[in-house]
């Protein structure tokens, strides 16, 4: 049990991920996060900045124009993966039981974010963790035109991964030294990346605790 748990914290860890797999372990991760509903968990929008850092420094092996070109595929065919499953499964999903690893509250709160957003929400989407996984699973669900699926999918996939790629690239190419402060550059992205989940969350149980407020005073 010590060496799963060993396993899966070192599955989280993006700057372990990227010395130990390099490149095609980086690409296969963004293709699950954005496509497989029990990718959720992966690392994303750091994964994408330490991947640019690195590849400033020379400790990822690839040029900076075949590591966005692979991660740009990978968030596309991820984002359509999504949505064919959506597609095949529609809501079965939400009836999937709670596990250790899946929340039914993750579906519903994509859902919200999807309904609220509609087709852009997989622009936008793309930098939330969690919606990031599950808004092209429910554009699939809900059947969104698949003309309009490609064009926020591409849109999605290149803001996302130029704007973090290349911001770590450069960020590292201009101040070398940032490389010493990676612990402080993943907290930094996790407490900004999940405040919209945490904000979603408390809403939706307020929420929820006035609705049933209201119906306990009813006679």
């Amino acid at each position: 049990m010590q060496e799963f748990w060993e396993s899966f914290s070192q599955l989280l860890d993006a700057e372990a991920l990227i010395r130990s797999g390099g490149f095609y372990l980086v690409i296969f991760i963004v293709f699950a996060e954005t496509g497989l509903f029990f990718g959720f968990f992966l690392p994303g929008d750091y994964l994408l900045f330490l991947a640019g850092l690195f590849c400033a420094s020379g400790m990822l092996n690839v040029d900076i124009a075949t590591l966005c070109l692979g991660l740009f595929a990978a968030g596309v065919m991820g984002n359509f993966m999504g949505y064919w499953f959506g597609w095949r499964t529609g809501p079965m999903l939400f009836k999937r039981k709670d596990t250790w690893l899946f929340k039914r509250r993750y579906v519903v709160m994509a859902e919200e974010f999807y309904h609220k957003y509609g087709g852009p929400a997989l622009i936008i989407g793309r930098f939330v963790p969690i919606i990031r996984t599950f808004a092209p699973i429910l554009a699939g669900i809900v059947q969104l035109n698949f003309r309009k699926f490609v064009l926020y999918n591409i849109s999605g996939a290149v803001v996302w991964v130029l704007l973090l790629t290349l911001s770590g690239f450069f960020l590292g190419r201009e101040f070398p030294q940032i490389i010493n402060y990676i612990e402080y550059i993943i907290i930094g992205f996790i407490t900004i990346s999940f405040t919209p989940i945490l904000i979603a969350l408390i809403r939706r149980r307020l929420r929820l605790k006035k609705k049933a407020e209201i119906t306990n005073k009813q006679p």
